[in-house]
């Protein structure tokens, strides 16, 4: 049999779906005990990009192997060993890890909404190996993750939402800009967990042990902490529900009042109506918002949390400082806006339009208001398709975002950072952007 070549990115052998599809089917038969079985040891394998179809693997082992964009959605993998695995970006949605080995695997930014990890294992853990004089030392992963200390597990940016983690060990484990809403996490050992900037409202952490974790900056509406040892935590920099900002309904004129208002100061170009100031609310659990005429809004350090803005037109709007966080804003029309220093990681941004607004001078001359994001959060958001030609994005934080197919041109990206963001297919011609992220097409 012809052995696959290496991939040429995690130096592993490379399997094929056919050759995958083969041991699943062994590993299945394996289960039942039939003869002509055998459990699936995959080991330092790259399976990356393939379909598990929704097997049964409870048992198996993976250890070491690189499986990002792999697709494990709807299957079953109890007690399975994922140590020092790369799961970057994997589909994981709704499948069964009970048990499962997690430690020292690297699952940022996959989704895991709706799967079973109950009782596994998320704490630290690293590969050992001989070296060439006999003695063990730090096995090289393709991740890069290695050094003295034991390599942390890390689901930054993961999508978690309504999974089970009761009973599940995640010491030190890294859930930094992760999504976690809704999770249940009863009995579980977070203790020094890092969940900086992770979305936790409404997750119930009963009787876990929460001390030492660094919760700064995460979302903590509706969390449930009954019976939690939270001694030593960062908690007191988590944004709760007393944080949330004024509520709407608070203001004295009804905000169907000031929406009419609004309309009329855009229509007349200032000259009647006023101008309708959000600036420090809560709109999270506003209904329709999209569906408002929003065009010139000013909302500076207003909550829009997880609000539904999909096709929403807010136009030449002033929303610095705003907190955008698992908002869904595709399609949304954000030309000449202002989001400086706005938070918008895990953010859904795709086909969002955030091209300048053309304007002429007395003299006839044009100019443009260009959409402006500098020092933004845009840790793992969407962009797939966003128009950002001529966009302000010095200094903005794009880790990990996915901007496949975005137009870059003449783009400020001075200072950006895009460790891990995936530009392919993206247009950065004349724009402003570190050497090596450079895709002109």
């Amino acid at each position: 049999m012809t052995v696959p070549p290496k991939d040429s990115n995690s130096g592993l052998e490379r399997l094929s779906q056919q050759a995958l599809d083969e041991v699943m089917k062994k590993h299945v038969t394996f289960l039942k005990g039939i003869r002509g079985g055998a459990r699936a040891v995959l080991k330092f394998k790259d399976l990356s990009n393939l379909d598990f179809k929704g097997s049964d693997l409870s048992q198996a082992d993976f250890t070491g192997s690189v499986l990002q964009n792999a697709i494990l959605r709807k299957g079953t993998f109890k007690g399975v060993s994922f140590f020092a695995c790369d799961l970057r970006n994997a589909n994981l949605e709704d499948a069964d890890f009970t048990r499962a080995d997690f430690r020292g695997a690297y699952v940022a930014g996959a989704n895991l909404k709706g799967a079973d990890m109950a009782s596994a294992d998320l704490r630290e853990g690293k590969v050992m190996e001989k070296g060439h004089r006999g003695i063990l030392e730090d096995k090289k992963m393709s991740d890069d993750r290695v050094g003295s200390a034991a390599q942390r597990t890390i689901f930054s940016g993961a999508k978690l939402r309504e999974t089970n983690l009761s009973g599940s060990r995640a010491s030190a484990a890294d859930f930094s800009d992760a999504d976690l809403s809704g999770v249940v996490v009863k009995d579980a050992d977070f203790r020094g967990a890092n969940m900086e900037g992770a979305n936790l409202s409404d997750a119930d952490f009963t009787g876990s042990n929460l001390s030492k974790a660094n919760l700064a900056s995460s979302i903590m509406t509706g969390t449930i902490l009954e019976a939690a040892e939270t001694g030593g935590s960062n908690i007191k920099e988590a944004l709760t529900d007393e944080a949330m900002g004024e509520k709407v309904e608070d203001i004295a004129a009804t905000l169907p009042e000031m929406l009419d208002k609004h309309a009329t100061w855009v229509k007349s170009a200032g000259g009647q109506g006023e101008r309708l100031d959000l600036s420090g609310y809560d709109l999270r659990k506003i209904e329709n918002l999209s569906a408002r005429p929003l065009t010139a809004l000013k909302a500076v350090g207003a909550n829009f949390l997880r609000q539904d803005l999909e096709g929403a037109q807010i136009q030449s709007a002033l929303l610095d400082r705003s907190d955008f966080r698992d908002a869904n804003m595709k399609d949304i029309d954000l030309r000449g806006t202002s989001l400086k220093n706005a938070m918008l990681s895990r953010a859904d941004l795709s086909g969002a339009n955030l091209t300048p607004l053309h304007f002429k001078n007395p003299d006839g001359s044009e100019w443009l208001q260009r959409v402006n994001l500098s020092g933004a959060n845009l840790r793992y958001a969407v962009l797939n398709g966003a128009q950002l030609n001529d966009a302000i994005l010095n200094g903005a934080d794009l880790s990990y975002a996915i901007m496949i197919d975005c137009d870059l041109r003449r783009a400020d990206l001075s200072g950006a950072l895009l460790d891990g963001a995936d530009m392919s297919g993206s247009n950065t011609a004349d724009a402003d952007i570190d050497e090596r992220y450079r895709k002109d097409d």
